[in-house]
């Protein structure tokens, strides 16, 4: 029999782990609060992530190139490794924290049933004619006639269970990879209003499960063009379940002169208290920037921003338009938001008083904002061999008989993000974050952005162990109002701007601000707030240049200059009580190399025609929600 030895010591010490732990003191009889956490409801986290991602299931990306379902658009967003359209794997730099897949509306599912024979589709006679061609090679004809229908809004799939059966569909995916504090997958879609060519898409967020979600079928540009019947879509669905839903507008840059109208699109009737109060209900946030341009604003409207031509899609539109200089105020959201100030005064209610987010509208399932690693608008676009094939894709401008208002893919930003300030990561916090506007847009960058105004804030407060609820308890963040101000009282702001861990250095920070003057005109003013490198401003008040470390040759830069962390007391030197204002954050970091610059290094190549080496190179930035003052 083999004798088994056990060492002493370890005996010791096994014996002795009962006894500290019956030596440790009980609880204390007293009212003793020693973490004060528990009790801390103020938003605490900032998340990232995409409201605008299209799959297969939109036709607009499954007839063109897009295998790729909900699920695998979950599961690259969660950092998974997935295989792209064509063949390549990708993964994302970090994972994404939540993400809405919202696929198009109109006959959601097409290209997934047309590849497994759907019995729903193959029943109906149009359904059998587009199945049809698509199988004998003829994608594009099929394509031009689900087109042709969406032009004419009629629905050949309308008195079909179709719609039904591929929105479970997404219900269930979102459902499948929803793990509340760790990934939040939303259900959504969008609807895709394109009167004329003219950009009116909304995407729609249910801060719900899928029981609720499950109880209607999206609305689509079939049954309606006009937001004003998507309010109505959304207020009988809360009617219906009890739940709560919001819209989200995008791509105002191309919707030649609608997005931000000064009538309604159907009977032309000015805009009035009732729209105005709709309109803020169910749309409190718009999408400021994504891959089909920046939306902030535009270099011929604020002549004194340097920094106001990034990314401007100004001459073409969905569909034969070109648009023109006079749309321009109805297009870009700072010249939306200075006229909300003045609708406000005559109706009391600002229909322009939105939040501002980024995201993708990437339709390959691949949110990929990094300027390294983007994918492409369309799977047609995807990274190749051959860089000039989606170089020169064009995007905008297809049917324009003018050659020179089309809109090229490498005209186009990896772009963009939503940022969420939220005390955790679920469908309800998120949600109600940007209920409440406390978001940001980036077009791609993840720094950190946060910003309060009130009313007696001081330089010193920046320095404050605890920030951001002395920022919350004495004032209000991003997306807040401020009114009546106390007599010899300006807005103070307290601001906060982190790069990006993986990132570049911040350049600068600066406040955005709107109002309306004595003579009932609206202004604008750019004040740098905090700029790195002790730079001095110029004789014209301007800063120079931060530089630029940009190796074109080798696509990389450096974070020699710049600053990681960039910080500001600012108090309004122009404030005027009586005068409605606004003011947003824009954080905008150091050069960096563009995609258009990686792939050039990548695979090679000349440079694509009308490009330059400033295209080559580019500053990301983020722009935060407003803080709006109201006088009495």
């Amino acid at each position: 029999m083999k004798k088994i030895t056990i060492n002493s010591a370890l005996v010791l010490s096994l014996i002795a782990i009962p006894c500290f732990a019956q030596d440790a003191p009980p609880p204390s009889d007293k009212k003793v609060k020693y973490s004060p956490y528990p009790e801390k409801n103020f938003p605490n986290q900032v998340y990232f992530g995409d409201t605008h991602l299209h799959t297969s299931y939109s036709t607009d990306a499954g007839m063109i190139g897009n295998i790729r379902g909900p699920e695998d658009a979950y599961r690259v967003s969660r950092g998974e490794v997935i295989t792209s359209s064509h063949g390549l794997k990708v993964k994302l730099k970090r994972p994404l924290d939540f993400v809405v897949v919202s696929d198009h509306a109109e006959n959601l599912g097409l290209a997934p049933a047309i590849a497994e024979s759907n019995e729903e589709l193959l029943a109906n006679e149009w359904g059998k004619a587009i199945y049809e061609a698509a199988n004998s090679g003829k994608v594009t004809d099929a394509f031009d006639m689900w087109i042709k229908q969406v032009n004419l809004s009629e629905d050949k799939l309308k008195d079909t269970g179709f719609a039904k059966t591929f929105w479970s569909r997404e219900i269930a995916a979102a459902e499948k990879y929803n793990e509340p504090g760790l990934f939040t997958a939303f259900i959504g879609f969008e609807w895709t209003s394109m009167p004329g060519g003219r950009n009116l898409h909304r995407n729609v967020i249910f801060r719900d499960n899928g029981e609720r979600a499950s109880q209607v079928v999206p609305i689509s540009s079939y049954d309606s063009l006009d937001p004003e019947d998507l309010w109505e879509y959304l207020a009988a669905y809360e009617k219906k379940t009890g739940g709560q839903v919001m819209a989200i507008a995008h791509n105002g840059n191309v919707s030649n002169g609608t997005m931000f109208d000064d009538i309604t699109l159907t009977t032309k009737e000015p805009i009035d208290r009732d729209y105005a109060e709709r309109r803020m209900m169910w749309e409190p946030i718009y999408e400021v920037t994504q891959i089909k341009g920046d939306g902030e604003a535009h270099p011929a409207l604020s002549p004194n921003d340097e920094f106001a031509d990034f990314y401007t899609w100004d001459t073409a539109t969905l569909g034969a338009d070109t648009t023109t200089p006079e749309m321009w105020p109805r297009d870009y959201a700072r010249p939306a938001l200075k006229r909300g100030l003045v609708y406000e005064e005559k109706l009391g209610v600002n229909p322009f008083k939105f939040g501002m987010i980024g995201s993708t509208d990437s339709h390959t399932s691949i949110p990929s904002t990094e300027e390294d690693s983007f994918f492409g608008k369309v799977s047609l676009a995807e990274p190749s061999a051959d860089p000039h094939h989606r170089f020169n894709e064009t995007v905008l401008g297809r049917t324009n008989p003018d050659e020179s208002k089309k809109i090229y893919h490498w005209q186009a930003a990896a772009s963009g993000l939503a940022a969420v300030w939220s005390r955790e990561n679920t469908r309800e916090a998120l949600w109600d974050a940007m209920k409440r506007k406390e978001v940001y847009a980036t077009t791609g960058t993840r720094m950190k952005v946060r910003v309060f105004a009130g009313w007696d804030y001081t330089k010193d407060d920046l320095a404050r162990s605890d920030f951001a609820e002395y920022g919350y308890d004495h004032g209000v963040p991003m997306g807040g109002d401020l009114s009546s101000a106390p007599k010899d009282k300006a807005p103070t702001l307290l601001i906060r701007a982190v790069r990006d861990a993986d990132g570049a250095n911040l350049d600068r920070v600066q406040v955005i601000k709107g109002w309306v003057d004595t003579d009932g005109e609206t202004q604008e003013k750019v004040y740098d707030v905090a700029v790195s490198d002790q730079r001095k401003p110029l004789k014209n008040g301007k800063y120079p240049p931060v530089g630029n470390t940009v190796n074109l040759k080798e696509v990389t830069y450096t974070n020699a200059i710049g600053a990681p962390f960039l910080e500001a007391f600012w108090k309004d030197p122009d404030f005027d009580p009586k005068q409605r204002a606004f003011y947003y954050v824009r954080a905008i970091e150091i050069p960096t190399p563009s995609w258009v610059a990686y792939d050039l290094k990548v695979f090679g190549g000349e440079m694509p025609k009308g490009a330059t080496n400033e295209t080559l190179v580019l500053q990301e930035r983020a722009y935060t929600s407003p803080i709006w003052y109201t006088p009495k």
